[in-house]
């Protein structure tokens, strides 16, 4: 329920800023994207923080911070050695040209930065999981609300290809969701912990990649959270 509910916010807030796009300025666009880049960061830091910091004996210490460093330097082998970030790029691609949408030069790229915006964060993944072990979409339900204006405020900045990110979404959250259902009993606090902390670092890079530029192939980062909760089993 969790996953058709976000789904479904995000091809609404898609629509409603397809159409309300085209009234913005290029200059306003422009800062559109900017607020979005800086409020992913901010978002990006704030999930991490919340996974590295903790306080012992009214002190803050880092806490996971091997497995933040492990995690991103095996992801990122893995990543680039299956190279997601074109195998991505490429279904961006095929997509524009069977939605019809082979003439719009943005598509791909606002299609690939709102699929990872949307997907990797850390809403997604304990949402997915609660949902699956628990029954309760409340997180998801409330991911759906801030996805609204997302990608709301995407599209209207860079066009139709954000309103697609709910196919990858619906896909990872519906996977997850499954997933976690048929593993119940295998999860840990511990590894929605760490899969929490990595796909936050994922969501800054994303916002980095938004306010300066395509500076980093975060596609080909996401085997991290893979190593993540593999980490998180065996430490």
């Amino acid at each position: 329920m969790g996953t058709l509910i976000n789904v479904a916010a995000i091809i609404l807030g898609g629509l409603i800023g397809l159409f309300s796009g085209s009234r913005f300025p290029k200059r306003m666009q422009e800062t559109l994207i900017s607020a979005v880049g800086v409020s992913t960061m901010f978002l990006g830091i704030s999930g991490s923080l919340e996974g590295l910091l903790i306080i012992e004996n009214g002190t803050i210490a880092a806490h996971g911070t091997m497995m933040l460093i492990g995690s991103m330097a095996a992801g990122s082998i893995l990543g680039e050695w299956i190279n997601l970030e074109d195998r991505m790029q490429s279904f961006g691609e095929w997509l524009k040209k069977k939605t019809g949408n082979a003439d719009d030069q943005a598509f791909v790229n606002a299609f690939v930065t709102s699929s990872l915006t949307v997907c990797i964060g850390a809403m997604a993944v304990v949402g997915s999981i609660k949902d699956g072990v628990q029954g309760d979409y409340s997180i998801l339900a409330a991911k759906a609300v801030l996805d609204f204006m997302i990608i709301l405020i995407m599209t209207a900045a860079m066009g139709r290809g954000c309103i697609f990110s709910a196919l990858p979404v619906g896909i990872f959250e519906g996977i997850m969701t499954l997933a976690a259902h048929a593993a119940a009993a295998s999860i840990s606090e511990a590894m929605i912990r760490s899969l929490s902390t990595v796909g936050s670092v994922l969501i800054f890079c994303v916002g980095v990649n938004l306010l300066f530029g395509h500076k980093i192939r975060v596609a080909n980062l996401l085997p991290a959270l893979a190593v993540a909760m593999i980490w998180s089993t065996i430490a």
